[in-house]
């Protein structure tokens, strides 16, 4: 996204000598040629939209210093650059402290101009990805905290937002990747609960005999190996939330036990003799349907009914492609600060290649791919040609190298592992399967479905449920 400047300058051949040279190097502008105009400016409800003011001292009887007190005061993130022709060490400091992030003279470099602006927005970015990291960590993560501003994740903001202070187990549905966790952080930093604990449990990463011991605990003795008392995720969770990831993958001897827990708000450590009381806030996350698990015998109804009562579906990448532009910028130089290297912009080019893929893999593939990119990249820009792996994947890099690229797709449809060394889930390989087949088969409906081995009625329902495009389908 372009960023917005705004310049404060009562001399006006000052403020057009600014604008065109911010122009120039890819800003967008907006001006006040005085300290009304500027307050006024930032003071409506799209003061927001601003993400940087370069503001001159000397502008009327409303002064810079009263202009920057009103936007320390009002938007104390908006990072604003001070200009004067009085130059001098105490006027720098005085601004500094004042909440300046930086002082230039008159006339002012433009390539001074430009480093100050550049840094300006990256110790912007740090300190506030600073914040937000603290507000996750300290259970204060707050939905605006959130990436993206499609209307399919907007959806499901609202409908949280709706949830979030109740005390009612709300259950995430989404594919591996969509951003689960942080969701249902975002929720309790919006709830009555902010601040308080959020334990984590992923359901699937639990040996089989650990499960009932890692969540409501055990006595010493209860069991070989059992040295000293363990009071398990629900207690350590008492008082906040407990989020419970890949819950379908939970034992079934144990899915009364959480029945149990949810109907009662008690618990019962393995080997003890009393129940003890708990207060925490379930929210419930899952990449498989449930109700499909139900009817294999592999879920218990019940629980599934006193776990659906609050469902909030999270959209895959591929649904809010346009939130790409917002994820992009925000990973590399995330990524960037983290490397110590120069943050790098990404091509129009690369863009528009990466919002024409599928992200199987949702936004976490999406930052290992970019991550990946930031280190190939050898200029000051990340290219199309920074994503080998995704062009190998999906047939696109077309070059002497690849001219077996259909053996290539093949095989890594096939395979299962995914590009980061880890088993993929069969739901990705039944989609990339299917979704080779149509290419391959030109989307022949009566073809695939044959060579597939499923009827056609299946296929169908398949290719929507995983949203592909059956172009030149047979009626």
């Amino acid at each position: 996204m372009t960023k917005l400047i705004l310049i404060v300058e009562d001399e006006e051949n000052e403020r057009k000598m600014l604008k065109l040279a911010l122009k120039k190097v890819g800003y967008d502008v907006e001006e006040a040629k005085n300290g009304q105009e500027a307050i006024t400016l930032l003071s409506t409800e799209t003061a927001g939209r601003f993400d940087l003011v370069l503001l001159d001292m000397m502008i009327g009887d409303i002064t810079g210093r009263d202009v920057l007190g009103h936007i320390k005061k009002m938007l104390p993130n908006l990072p604003v650059i001070v200009l004067t022709g009085y130059s001098s060490i105490d006027n720098a400091v005085d601004v500094i402290r004042e909440g300046a992030v930086d002082f230039l003279s008159k006339p002012v470099a433009l390539d001074r101009l430009k480093i100050s602006i550049d840094n300006a927005f990256r110790i912007n970015k740090l300190s506030g990805e600073i914040s937000r990291l603290n507000r996750k960590w300290a259970g204060q993560l707050e939905f605006s905290d959130l990436i993206g501003a499609s209307e399919a994740m907007s959806k499901a903001i609202n409908l949280a937002k709706k949830g979030a202070n109740s005390n009612i187990p709300i259950l995430l549905e989404g594919e591996s990747g969509v951003g689960k966790e942080v969701f249902a952080r975002a929720i309790q930093g919006e709830s009555d609960r902010k601040g308080k604990a959020f334990v984590v449990v992923n359901c699937g990463a639990i040996p089989h005999n650990l499960v009932e011991s890692i969540l409501f605990g055990h006595e010493k003795g209860a069991f070989t190996g059992a040295t000293e008392k363990h009071k398990g995720k629900f207690l350590e969770a008492d008082g906040g939330t407990l989020f419970l990831d890949e819950i379908g993958e939970l034992p079934m001897d144990l899915q009364a036990k959480l029945l149990r827990v949810l109907q009662e708000g008690e618990v019962d450590s393995v080997g003890g003799r009393e129940t003890v009381k708990v207060d925490v806030r379930l929210i419930f996350a899952t990449n498989r349907r449930l109700q499909d698990m139900v009817k294999a015998g592999e879920f218990r109804e019940d629980l599934f009914y006193r776990l659906n009562i609050f469902p909030i579906h999270l959209p895959p990448l591929r649904e809010r492609k346009g939130d790409i532009e917002y994820f992009a910028p925000h990973f590399i130089e995330n990524f960037s600060v983290s490397e110590g290297c120069t943050p790098k912009r990404i091509s129009p080019d690369a863009m528009a290649f990466l919002k024409n893929y599928h992200w199987p893999g949702n936004v976490r593939q999406l930052e290992n791919a970019l991550f990946r990119a930031l280190i190939l990249s050898e200029g000051d820009c990340i290219e199309k040609e920074d994503f080998p792996q995704i062009q190998i994947r999906y047939g696109q890099k077309k070059n002497s190298e690849t001219q077996k690229t259909d053996q290539a797709i093949n095989q890594n449809i096939l395979s299962g592992l995914d590009e980061n060394g880890d088993v993929r889930p069969l739901r990705d390989m039944e989609r990339d399967m299917i979704s080779f087949a149509l290419n391959k088969y030109n989307g022949s409906m009566t073809e695939v479905s044959r060579k597939l081995g499923i009827g056609r009625s299946t296929l169908y329902r398949k290719a929507t449920e995983f949203g592909l495009n059956e172009t030149n389908s047979e009626q």
